[in-house]
Parts: structure tokens; C-alpha cells; sequence
């Protein structure tokens, strides 16, 4: 839980914008105004920003105030990311919710690629995320290339010289940002589950919770490309041991479900089905639950 007061501003919208792009953001006021600059610059349509701020106290809480076109909701202490998420998508009016980390730069055209391929998907029932591209990835999921570590060195005039000449395809099980889901999935399986706080293993429950609802089409866009510097607020935080509270709340663990359900990483070759486990994968699952059952309350804190 959280005691932190959430306070907010929305600024009036047209009717025309597309996404409501989500930020929570935690006193990284140079990461985030880079990101903002590239939903502008890059972006081909019109979309709704909408940030969460955690306390702010880097001079972004004043910042926000002043952009005409960014809406926000406000805590005075860090609550982490679930619970920002979704403070800052209670502000959401178009049917589509991004999820954005403050620390990615959009390539141009992100946008473009999402409503096309929603479009021809021809329903609502899905899950989709775009590509990033990191430095030293090592991730299926991931491109690898190199533009900065930091806004300070960030090579923008490279990346957005080379970003489409990097060689990716579409790959299966979409989990984490930038991802884009309709607005009624979101407020049918409620956001992201706060009992994750600070965050950690939070973005496998949200596609978990997604598949419980029926959702199979998870797919991970290419084309749709963010450069990510590299989890700047998560190495801040105190994590929450999320593999043990994944397991005790769907009773498979983390890897189980992203490795046979949503088989993240591999090339997208279409609609995914209910997985068949292998019985040494079952009795891997069933000790994982009986060592977490038998451990001490304090190491799974």
C-alpha cells in the first residue's frame, strides 16, 4: 500500500488523438523530457501524454505544469510503478493505453507501425508491444546497438540515422514496454496488480491477466521501434522478490509461463494455444510451490 496522496491535471484534449501514452516517471527529468521530445518529433499521429509523477523533486513536477499538451497525476512520495500506471491511465479518453518508460526515445513512425498492425488484426483482443533497441542486448526480444548510456552521450542524429537498418523481425509473447493495449482490456483485468509494488514481475501478471481473459494474440512489433538507455528507476528501488509472488498467485512460475505460454522471444508466427507441459516441467512447477510454501515468510519478502 501506499500512503502518498495522488493529486492531478488534465489538460483538455481534441478529439483526434490516437493513444494515451502512460509514463510514470521518477526524478529523471532528463530522461523524460528526451522522451517526450521523441513523441513529439517522431510521432505520426496525435496522442494524449499522460505521466505519473513520483515525487518529482529533480524540478520535474514544476516542468510538467508548464507543457500545455501533458496531463499528469502526482504523488508526493514514490509509489512505484503499478500504482502510477495506473493513476496516470484513469486519465486515459481514447481506446487505446500505451505504456511507456521514462527512460525510451520513439523512433519515427512507432505509432504508424502499431495502428497498422491493429488494423490488421481486425479486433481488440490483443496484446502488442514494440521492439527496443538497447545497448549490449542479449534479449531475442531486443535489438542490440549502441547510441548512449545516458542523454548525455545519446548518438539521436545516429539512431535516427540507422534505427530502421537494424536487422529485427516480429517476435511471440509481448510483455514489456512500449506496449499497447485497448482501453477495455485494461479496465477489464484492472491495470496492473498492486500487490507487485514496487513493480517487479508485474508486467508477466499483466499479460497472465491477460491471458486468463482470453487474450492469444501477443506479438512483439518490429517495425515499432524505442531506443531504452536501461531500467533507470528500477536500479533506484528496493525489489519486491515478484518470482515468489507470481508463483503463489498463479501457481506456475514466471519463466514457466513466458517460456510455454507466451514463448517470448521466438519469431511471430501467429495466434497462441493453450500449451501442453511436459510432466518434468509440472513436477519442476510442484517443487518450485512446495519450496515456497516451506520457505520463510521473510525470504519471500
Amino acid at each position: 500500500m501506499h500512503s502518498s496522496p495522488i493529486h492531478s491535471k488534465q489538460v483538455p484534449e481534441g478529439s483526434n488523438a490516437v493513444f494515451s501514452i502512460v509514463i510514470p516517471t521518477w526524478n529523471n527529468l532528463e530522461y523524460l523530457q528526451l522522451c517526450v521530445k521523441s513523441i513529439r518529433k517522431n510521432s505520426s499521429l496525435k496522442h494524449q501524454i499522460i505521466l505519473h509523477i513520483n515525487e518529482g523533486k529533480d524540478g520535474t513536477l514544476p516542468w510538467a505544469i508548464s507543457q500545455p499538451d501533458i496531463s499528469f497525476t502526482y504523488s508526493s512520495n514514490n509509489i512505484g510503478i503499478c500504482y502510477a500506471v495506473n493513476s496516470a491511465a484513469a486519465l486515459a479518453n481514447t481506446n487505446y493505453i500505451v505504456f511507456l518508460n521514462d527512460d525510451m526515445y520513439l523512433c519515427p513512425e512507432w505509432d504508424l507501425h502499431l495502428v497498422r498492425e491493429i488494423q490488421k488484426i481486425g479486433h481488440d483482443h490483443f496484446f502488442l508491444s514494440g521492439t527496443a533497441i538497447e545497448p549490449n542486448s542479449n534479449n531475442n526480444c531486443f535489438i542490440s546497438a549502441n547510441f548512449g548510456s545516458t542523454p548525455k552521450d545519446f548518438d539521436e542524429y545516429g539512431l535516427l540515422s540507422n534505427y530502421n537498418k537494424l536487422k529485427g523481425s516480429d517476435w511471440l509473447g509481448a510483455t514489456w514496454p512500449p506496449n499497447i493495449v485497448h482501453r477495455k482490456l485494461w479496465e477489464a483485468v484492472g491495470g496492473y496488480s498492486t500487490e507487485f509494488s514496487p513493480g517487479m514481475y508485474s508486467d508477466p501478471d499483466f499479460s497472465m491477466k491477460l491471458w486468463q481473459a482470453g487474450v492469444r494474440y501477443f506479438k512483439g512489433v518490429s517495425e515499432s521501434r524505442a531506443y531504452h538507455f536501461g531500467s533507470v528507476s528500477t536500479k533506484k528501488i528496493k525489489r519486491n522478490k515478484g518470482h515468489y509472488q507470481f508463483l503463489s498467485k498463479w501457481g506456475i512460475s514466471a519463466s514457466t509461463f513466458t517460456k510455454y505460454y507466451l514463448k517470448r522471444g521466438l519469431p511471430f508466427d501467429g495466434q497462441l494455444v493453450e500449451p501442453r507441459l511436459s510432466l518434468s516441467v509440472k513436477l519442476k512447477n510442484a517443487w518450485k510451490r512446495l519450496a515456497l510454501v516451506t520457505a520463510p515468510v521473510s525470504a519471500q519478502l
